[in-house]
């Protein structure tokens, strides 16, 4: 079971991991700077959700665990782990279209609106999927 002690922390290449999905009341770190930005997360068995310098990032039902958490043009990457199947959500280039795998496969190309969000679901299980969402 992997969850992240400190609620978010950076990691040696580059990324950041985040959240606790064992935990049974909502509980929250603010102000976690990191390259330049300002972090926010609030987690527990219910909701993992990221915010960066104030805008919507991530976010998951019920809770999750999240390693390796990275963004950029390409797109997002990251592990997630978790006790059930997850809802995720993630902030993305509105209007965009990106080809989402889990676990290496092609689950297929999904578009963004002009809200920018995707929603993708996991299969978790206590087991850890790893998520790559790549712009087209």
């Amino acid at each position: 079971m992997t969850v992240v002690n400190e609620l978010i922390r950076s990691e040696a290449d580059g990324a950041i991991s985040f959240g606790d999905y064992t935990l049974e009341k909502k509980t929250k770190k603010d102000g976690f700077e990191f390259q330049g930005d300002l972090y926010k997360v609030k987690t527990f068995k219910e909701i993992t959700k990221l915010e960066k310098n104030g805008m919507f990032v991530y976010e998951s039902v019920p809770g999750t665990a999240v390693e390796h958490f990275t963004t950029g043009e390409d797109g997002v990457f990251f592990r997630a782990f978790g006790e059930g199947d997850a809802q995720i959500t993630l902030e993305m280039e509105a209007d965009s279209e990106y080809t989402v795998y889990i676990d290496g496969v092609n689950v297929g190309d999904m578009t963004t609106n002009l809200s920018a969000k995707l929603s993708i679901s996991v299969e978790l299980a206590k087991e850890s999927v790893e998520v790559k969402v790549v712009k087209k």
